[in-house]
């Protein structure tokens, strides 16, 4: 498929530097966002039409709010239909829906989806993922070095990264004004009572581990259960005042928060609506990083798996994933992007937030894929340390 150049709707886009949850925040989005149904005509999937479930606000779409520039072009450009859902709230309970149809290989109405790593790695173990045939894919050797061997997935056989999503600190700058860079930072005395961290026990006990000098890709049981212990002593003594989710926002913004385990995007946000009120950073010791990941599910025919493969690859060009990225402001896993929003945004090719640079990236570490016994037992563990 021929490059198209670049179209007014994807250069309004991107010079709005509109993100994917300022969109979220504003009024009346999220109703918005569920009437954006498809591209395409509904009904089941053909040669011609694919079916993509993804998570809202989560691809270019222009002031209307009815049209993806980036999916109409890849329409126009292969004749392929796309009709695009924005159906994901949560791993489980997209999981969960369509859990009955793969185990009996019925069709889910889904030929793309776009789990998270650790979801993801439970798909590939269940066998509910065709492999790809990457002579569709050629742009499949565009993902960034750091990406392209996850321990689900390590020659990226049965997924390809959406997005990234870097979990680090952030902190007031007002407050914080030596910013946070270790854990005993964050763990200052002023801090004490005043301390948010994520739910997701990946990239909290991920951080808290990395801070030991643990490898994610090979944490054990003893090593994970420590950090946990280490979690709910801060937690009892009252060092940490939550363990939350995309709300751990709300708390910086109304001050009750002055320091956070958090994600870059959602710190992107408030340093760029609160001129520079809030900043975020790596820790020294190393942060994580996770995916969303495109994947064909195994009941998907043959014709819409080679389709969505076409549209995989799509996505993977890296003038098509700055434009992307432009809208969503999580990091591009793709190879080049940058170098393609230098010629339309310079300010956002140099966003780390975008296009980490490549001694950060080489401090984001993937947690390892967990087996369906520790994924049990970890998780309750971390949900018992952190009160939730």
């Amino acid at each position: 498929m021929a490059k198209k150049p670049l179209s007014p709707e994807a250069r309004s886009i991107i010079n709005s530097k509109v993100s994917r949850r300022a969109v979220l925040a504003g009024a009346g989005a999220v109703a918005g966002a569920s009437a954006l149904a498809a591209c395409g005509s509904g009904g089941g999937s053909s040669e011609n039409t694919i079916r993509w479930g993804n998570w809202p606000l989560y691809l270019d779409v222009d002031d209307s709010g009815k049209n993806y520039p980036t999916l109409q072009a890849f329409i126009k450009d292969s004749g392929i239909d796309v009709n695009y859902f924005e159906d994901y709230n949560d791993n489980d309970e997209f999981f969960g829906k369509v859990q009955a149809q793969l185990k009996l290989k019925q069709d889910i109405g889904y030929d793309i989806v776009t789990p998270t790593d650790w979801m993801a790695a439970r798909w590939i173990r269940l066998g509910y993922t065709h492999k790809f045939d990457k002579a569709n894919i050629p742009n499949a050797g565009n993902i960034l070095d750091t990406l392209a061997s996850p321990s689900f997935d390590p020659t990226r056989e049965h997924s390809m990264t959406w997005q990234g999503i870097m979990s680090g600190f952030g902190w007031n700058t007002e407050k914080v004004p030596g910013g946070v860079r270790t854990l005993d930072e964050l763990f200052a005395p002023e801090n004490k009572g005043k301390i948010v961290v994520l739910s997701e026990m990946r990239d909290t006990i991920g951080v808290i581990l990395r801070s030991r000098g643990v490898d994610l890709q090979t944490v054990t049981e003893n090593q994970y259960m420590s950090a946990v212990e280490f979690l709910e002593q801060k937690v009892s003594d009252g060092w940490i005042r939550g363990v939350k989710g995309n709300e751990y926002a709300e708390d910086l913004k109304s001050g009750d928060a002055i320091a956070v385990i958090g994600w870059s995007g959602d710190m992107f946000i408030l340093k760029n609506d609160y001129e520079g009120k809030f900043d975020f950073a790596i820790p020294d010791s190393g942060g994580t990083i996770s995916g969303d990941n495109l994947m064909i599910p195994y009941t998907a025919t043959a014709e819409a798996k080679a389709s969505a493969e076409k549209l995989i690859n799509w996505y993977y060009d890296p003038a098509i994933a700055a434009e992307v990225a432009a809208y969503v402001n999580y990091v591009t896993p793709v190879k080049g992007a940058q170098a393609e929003m230098e010629k339309i945004d310079p300010e956002l090719a140099a966003s780390e937030f975008i296009f980490p640079t490549e001694k950060t990236m080489a401090n984001l570490s993937v947690f390892r894929s967990l087996t369906p016994a520790e994924e049990g037992t970890w998780t309750e563990a971390f949900q018992k340390a952190s009160g939730i």
